[in-house]
């Protein structure tokens, strides 16, 4: 079994660090994925992708299917509306953590609802980047 965690980032996510730095912070996606390289188990490593494409990240979480052993996802916007997602989701054997950078519960109503959480393991809001961190822990926890 391959022992590679897929970490799949929606849309604007590219733009971290530089985007409202008061929700999201100063720190970039390459930031995120040295990060958890380092909180990785020994014998675990990381997979960090980034799309704006709804369709993109479908084709990533299928290609997981395969080639990861569990996925840490911040579909962004994404959360909100893709039964897309959340289909392919439930088609992936393997656990799936859920991270939000901000507090979504402190933010409009509409960010409230989420579709991933329907096939999630577990959901992280609020840590800041250290939720992906956190994610890949729980992930090499489970799967030891």
């Amino acid at each position: 079994m391959t022992r590679t965690i897929y970490i799949l980032n929606g849309p604007n996510l590219n733009l971290l660090g530089k985007r409202e730095p008061e929700i999201y912070g100063h720190a970039t996606l390459a930031d995120v994925e040295a990060n958890c390289r380092t909180a990785c188990a020994e014998g675990f490593t990381v997979r960090l992708l980034q799309s704006n494409h709804e369709g993109e990240i479908i084709d990533w979480i299928h290609e997981a299917r395969n080639a990861a052993c569990g996925i840490v996802i911040n579909p962004a916007a994404y959360t909100h509306t893709s039964v897309a997602i959340l289909d392919a989701l439930n088609a992936f054997e393997g656990p799936v953590i859920e991270v939000h950078i901000s507090n979504v519960h402190k933010r409009e109503a509409f960010r409230h609802k989420s579709y991933v959480s329907l096939r999630a393991d577990g959901v992280i809001a609020g840590l800041g980047i250290e939720g992906y961190e956190a994610a890949v822990r729980r992930i090499c926890a489970l799967l030891g």
